[in-house]
């Protein structure tokens, strides 16, 4: 009889290039598949990750490290494209009933409407 795995859990056989299986493995070992990839499920940590490597990379492209040496860029738009990318992931985490999460989520809206506005001042303001 066939086990059947949940959608979250991918088998992977340890042994790829033999025909069956280490005895001691048994038919295979559970790796956790994670949905940070799977760009059609709702993914918090990859809006996050989205909203802060694009603000990261707006204060590079800006020439955060010297202070003297402060100017704009055009691929500072594709950062800011990044970062409402990030925004609509961590919005579309929102649920329809109101709780510590359903805060937590807006708390991150919240910072990444602040993260969107940086980008824009660093784009207009250098």
């Amino acid at each position: 009889m066939k086990s059947k795995a949940s959608p979250r859990v991918k088998v992977i056989s340890i042994l790829p290039h033999c025909s069956g299986a280490h005895p001691y493995f048994g038919r295979g070992t559970v790796v956790p598949h994670s949905s940070i990839l799977r760009i059609r499920s709702k993914s918090l940590v990859r809006g996050i990750l989205l909203s802060v490597g694009a603000f990261l990379l707006a204060l590079r492209l800006a020439g955060f490290p010297s202070i003297q040496n402060l100017h704009g860029s055009p691929w500072e738009f594709a950062a800011l494209a990044t970062a409402a990318w990030g925004m609509a992931e961590t919005a579309r985490c929102l649920q329809r009933r109101w709780s510590l999460y359903h805060a937590g989520v807006l708390i991150l809206l919240w910072a990444d409407m602040m993260i969107l506005a940086a980008i824009v001042a660093m784009l207009t303001l250098s």
